[in-house]
C-alpha cells in the first residue's frame, strides 16, 4: 500500500525536536483513503494480518451491509493539531462518508501509535448504549496488546470483537447491553414511564420490523455496485433487503458518491454515511 510519506517527512522535525508543525503539514485536514477496508498508513499491520482483516471486513459488508474500515496514522498531527481525537475521528468519518447513508451503521477503527491513542467511531444509527460496548472492547482487546507493542494483534482481535459485539448485533436488531441502574424495579418503572415513544427516542426505532411478517431483527441488507463511480461521475448500486423469518424481498437503487483522487484507483468509495460523535476512545 502506498504510504502518505510526504506528510510525515514534513512532520519529522516537529516529532524529533518539538518544533512548530509547518503550515504545509496542516494544509490537508483529512487523509485520503486508498481502499474502503484497511488503510495502514502507520505501517503497523503485517501483510498476512491485513489480508485476514480485509477478508473479515468484506464478509461483514456482504452479510450485513455494515461498512467498517480501519485506519492507522503515525500521528494525526500531520493533518493539524487544533482538533481533539474525538472531533478528528468524527470529522474524518463524515468526510469519507463511511456507512450506508440510509441506516448510518458505519464503523471507523482508528489507531495512532505515536500519539498512543485510538478510537472506535460509530455511525449515527447506533444507539448510545453501544458506546459502552466500544469502550469495553478497547480496554479488553486493543489496549493490552498495544501496551506490548503488538499492534497487529490488537487491531485484529479488537476489530473482530467490534464486528461480533457491535456490528452484527446492530444489524440483527439487538439492543445494546443496559447501562442503567442495577435496581430492576427502578429500571422497569422508568421504562414504563417512557413508553414505546421513549424507547424509540433512545434508538430502538432503528430496529425495523419486517414489512411482511412483522418480526424484528430479521432484515438483512446486501449491496451490489452496478456502475462504479469515478472522479467526475457518480456511480450506481443496488440494495437488496431480505428477511430471515420469511420470503420478504425489497430491491432499490442508490447513488455512489464520486471518488477522491486517492480512492479512485483501487479502493472505491463509501456509501455516504455519517456519525454524530458516538463511539469510544482509548490511550496507552
Amino acid at each position: 500500500m502506498k504510504r502518505p510519506l510526504i506528510a510525515y517527512l514534513i512532520l519529522l522535525p516537529a516529532l524529533l525536536f518539538g518544533a512548530q508543525v509547518p503550515a504545509l503539514a496542516q494544509s490537508q485536514t483529512w487523509p485520503d483513503h486508498q481502499t474502503t477496508f484497511v488503510n495502514d498508513y502507520a505501517d503497523i499491520i503485517d501483510e498476512a494480518t491485513e489480508a485476514r482483516l480485509v477478508k473479515e471486513l468484506k464478509t461483514l459488508r456482504d452479510e450485513t451491509g455494515v461498512e467498517a474500515t480501519i485506519l492507522t496514522l503515525y500521528s494525526r498531527r500531520a493533518y493539524g493539531t487544533s482538533l481533539s481525537l474525538e472531533a478528528f475521528a468524527t470529522g474524518l468519518f463524515n468526510h469519507w462518508g463511511i456507512g450506508d447513508a440510509e441506516q448510518n451503521g458505519g464503523i471507523l477503527i482508528y489507531v495512532s501509535p505515536y500519539d498512543r491513542e485510538m478510537r472506535i467511531e460509530l455511525g449515527a444509527g447506533y444507539p448510545r448504549g453501544f458506546d459502552r460496548v466500544a469502550g469495553n472492547i478497547i480496554d479488553d482487546f486493543f489496549i493490552p496488546a498495544f501496551k506490548k507493542q503488538e499492534y497487529a494483534k490488537g487491531i485484529e482481535d479488537g476489530s473482530i470483537a467490534v464486528f461480533s459485539q457491535i456490528a452484527r448485533p446492530f444489524h440483527a436488531g439487538e439492543a445494546p447491553p443496559s447501562t442503567g441502574p442495577s435496581d430492576g424495579t427502578l429500571v422497569a418503572g422508568v421504562l414504563v414511564a417512557l413508553g414505546l415513544a421513549g424507547l424509540g427516542f433512545f434508538g430502538l426505532r432503528k430496529y425495523r420490523r419486517c414489512p411482511q411478517c412483522g418480526q424484528r431483527g430479521g432484515l438483512r441488507t446486501q449491496r451490489e455496485t452496478l456502475k462504479k463511480a469515478t472522479k467526475t461521475r457518480k456511480g450506481k448500486g443496488e440494495r437488496r433487503v431480505t428477511c430471515r423469518h420469511c420470503d420478504y424481498l425489497a430491491i432499490s437503487t442508490y447513488t455512489v458518491a464520486t471518488t477522491s483522487s486517492a480512492s479512485s484507483s483501487s479502493g472505491g468509495s463509501f456509501g455516504g454515511g455519517s456519525s454524530s460523535g458516538g463511539g469510544a476512545s482509548g490511550s496507552w
